[in-house]
């Protein structure tokens, strides 16, 4: 969901943190948009999204707010946006209402900064905008690292804290969602070759049945043999995986 002047529009764009819908595209497209009207909140939550959100936030003039950790469910998100972002208010959900009520009758009295140019191009390879290589260019610099989603180079954003990352088709990640995506796409690559391998052992062991209707000795025992290397290697496989 992203947020322009007076339009809020839902999108099926590249996913940020592997996740879509994502906070920070929210933060970012509302700071770019209303500048010192907006106020981003931080809520219980696994990971660090809605930090790079409330960073934006705060760098065009908003307001972050940002529930206690120790009063949230998952302390990641809110832990994360206290340690990276000079955070304005720091509340338990039972009082977040009233802060929320309080600062909403505040007048904004702070003059709408300039868009920091960083933001404005994070924001078009979000909405598919212009050039993506030349945005990319202008906000980082190519890393060692690939991007999960789509296999693309990504780009370490300059000055990010903490690091982040983006590649051309627009897919974002923080160095712990990055890692996380990893962690969820080698898991599912190991469980299929263990996959792989079964099938493998079910199809020798076919091939030996066939061949020892037919008479065939040798090759019935080169199949069995093979069948029985092929389950050694899924069990072997799937004992590593099952043991993290």
């Amino acid at each position: 969901m992203l947020i322009e002047d007076g339009l809020i529009q839902v999108q099926r764009g590249a996913k940020e943190h592997h996740a879509r819908p994502a906070i920070d595209p929210l933060f970012r497209a509302a700071a770019l948009a209303y500048g010192p009207r907006v106020i981003g909140v931080v809520l219980s939550g696994r990971l660090d999204d809605g930090t790079a959100g409330l960073q934006a936030i705060k760098r065009c003039g908003g307001i972050a707010v940002v529930q206690e950790p120790a009063d949230a469910e998952h302390p990641d998100m809110p832990a994360s946006a206290l340690d990276n972002v000079a955070v304005d208010h720091c509340v338990p959900s039972r009082h977040l209402a009233k802060t929320l009520v309080a600062l909403v009758g505040l007048p904004v009295v702070a003059p709408r900064p300039v868009v920091p140019p960083q933001l404005a191009c994070e924001q078009a390879i979000s909405m598919g905008v212009g050039n993506p290589m030349e945005h990319l260019n202008t906000i980082g610099r190519p890393s060692r690292f690939a991007c999960p989603d789509c296999d693309g180079v990504l780009w370490e954003i300059d000055g990010s804290k903490p690091k982040r990352y983006r590649c051309h088709t627009g897919h974002g990640y923080s160095l712990r969602s990055l890692a996380h995506t990893q962690e969820l796409g080698t898991d599912h690559a190991l469980w299929g070759a263990i996959r792989a391998l079964q099938d493998r052992e079910s199809l020798l062991r076919a091939l030996a049945e066939a061949g020892d209707h037919s008479g065939g000795d040798a090759d019935v025992a080169a199949f069995e043999a093979e069948a029985e290397r092929t389950a050694r290697h899924a069990l072997e496989l799937q004992r590593l995986v099952s043991a993290d």
